[in-house]
């Protein structure tokens, strides 16, 4: 996954669906799919220093590939879990223990009671 930086501006985000080498040596063709409504695809010839997000130009416009790292698990903020338990705790202390609680949540949706 890219962002793609035209006249040094975000401009959009596209997946790298292949890279393959072209005739001219030292030369890549870049299948891009464009997270566009609707998408798109392009090939783009480019050097592996362009790839690795070297500026370069298309139509004399400043051009960048950026590569969007994927979130690890571990690096989400912690503070959403705490909410989550707080919140799960909260109802735990509040709900009533004679109270059939099959008929809300997931245990409905996979036809299971909650115990």
């Amino acid at each position: 996954m890219v962002l793609i930086h035209y006249q040094d501006k975000p401009m959009a985000y596209a997946r790298i669906e292949a890279i393959e080498p072209d005739m001219k040596k030292d030369w890549y063709q870049v299948t891009l799919l464009f997270l566009t409504i609707p998408a798109q695809t392009v090939t783009w010839i480019l050097r592996e220093a362009y790839i690795q997000g070297e500026l370069f130009t298309m139509g004399g416009q400043p051009v960048r590939l950026e590569k969007v790292e994927k979130e690890k698990r571990g690096d989400r903020r912690q503070d959403t879990g705490d909410r989550i338990n707080e919140q799960n705790k909260e109802e735990k202390a509040t709900s009533d223990p004679n109270k059939d609680e099959s008929k809300h949540g997931l245990g409905r949706l996979f036809g299971k009671k909650r115990k």
